[in-house]
């Protein structure tokens, strides 16, 4: 059986951060049901400040474009500033080819202070990906900062929501070879 290959493009600039500890269980979960490659991308290391257009980016910008834009499911994991993702965030999206992602199962994800933030997904994150006309999965995963005990996700509530997301993303997800 071939691996999936999964993409994490990760819009918190610190690490540790919950949003990654948040990503860890989703990963060690889809890990649980089938083989799974991943590459994870921090975009604030990436050095995108007044990078406008692809021409010309650095090498290691230019393979983290295309590890999302050539991945079997793309985790696209942001925490809330401001009622929306983060401005890094949405420049790394900026430089993806505009069809790169068109029928690309996305599996959206997003932390925040506390559950107001939760409506990220639907008002941001779907509209994003909705214009590079994605497979957004009908599942999204949103923590809350009380759910972690530092970067360690601990609410049963979200690890329940982490595995029905995982296991309705089955559906979507390309046939194992």
């Amino acid at each position: 059986m071939s691996e999936l290959r999964v993409a994490v493009v990760n819009g918190s600039p610190s690490r540790p951060s919950k949003t990654v500890g948040l990503v860890d269980v989703i990963l060690e979960t889809l890990g649980g049901l089938l083989p799974v490659s991943a590459t994870r991308i921090d975009v604030y290391r990436l050095g995108l400040a007044g990078t406008i257009e692809r021409t010309g980016v650095p090498p290691d910008v230019e393979a983290a474009l295309r590890s999302a834009e050539g991945a079997d499911l793309l985790i696209a994991a942001t925490p809330v500033f401001r009622g929306s993702y983060p401005g890094m965030f949405k420049q790394f999206f900026d430089l993806v080819d505009q069809y790169a992602l068109v029928d690309k199962p996305v599996l959206l994800t997003a932390t925040g202070g506390g559950d107001h933030h939760a409506l990220v997904l639907e008002h941001a994150l779907r509209p994003l990906f909705g214009f590079f006309q994605a497979l957004t999965l009908p599942v999204g995963i949103f923590a809350s900062s009380g759910d972690f005990d530092g970067t360690a996700l601990l609410n049963p509530r979200v690890h329940g929501r982490i595995q029905i997301a995982v296991e309705s993303a089955m559906r979507f997800l390309p046939a194992p070879a």
